[in-house]
């Protein structure tokens, strides 16, 4: 009986630990008010309507961000990973970037170039007939002030910095198809 308690004992502490790790890593959350996560991206936010960025808001942070980082990318491309935007140098008090925000050259945060050759947000544009993409909104609590790239950084230069000064993650998916 001795051995059945001891087990018992050991089963709930690990359960406990998964639960609070769960927890922990839930406790940081994006979200849009524009779509729901893993649904259709409304066309305003394609190539097909108004190519802008669509609003964004995220909960508390944990403590030690000093930034945020915002990589958007399509995993489903047919030659690899698109990178469709990266905004960095978000002060840490922000909680949101309203719509259309990846399209302007001036405002609170610095933009990589896109793997569609521009500096700022490239909608969603998948070639027609492909089937649905997934893009994938991807929010860094960053360890600091400011990420050290250059002026002429593409989002997936943005991207690996961040993950060198993590401090969490948040993620949003919305997808889109051309017919």
């Amino acid at each position: 009986m001795r051995g059945g308690t001891i087990t018992a004992a050991l089963f709930l502490n690990l359960a406990g630990c998964g639960a609070k790790n769960e927890a922990e890593m839930t406790a940081f959350m994006l979200k849009s008010s524009a779509f729901a996560d893993g649904t259709t991206l409304p066309t305003e936010f394609t190539c097909d309507g108004a190519d802008q960025s669509p609003p964004l808001e995220w909960s508390e942070p944990p403590g030690g961000t000093k930034s945020f980082a915002l990589i958007v990318d399509d995993p489903d491309a047919p030659s690899g990973t698109f990178s469709h935007w990266a905004a960095f140098n978000i002060p840490p008090t922000a909680r949101d970037l309203a719509a259309g925000a990846g399209n302007q050259s001036e405002g609170m945060m610095s933009q990589a170039q896109n793997d569609f050759g521009k500096s700022g947000y490239g909608g969603a544009c998948p070639p027609t007939g492909h089937g649905p993409h997934r893009y994938r909104f991807k929010l860094f609590a960053l360890d600091v002030d400011r990420l050290d790239v250059s002026s002429s950084a593409k989002v997936k230069d943005v991207e690996a910095r961040a993950e060198q000064h993590l401090v969490a993650r948040a993620e949003l998916t919305g997808t889109y198809e051309r017919k």
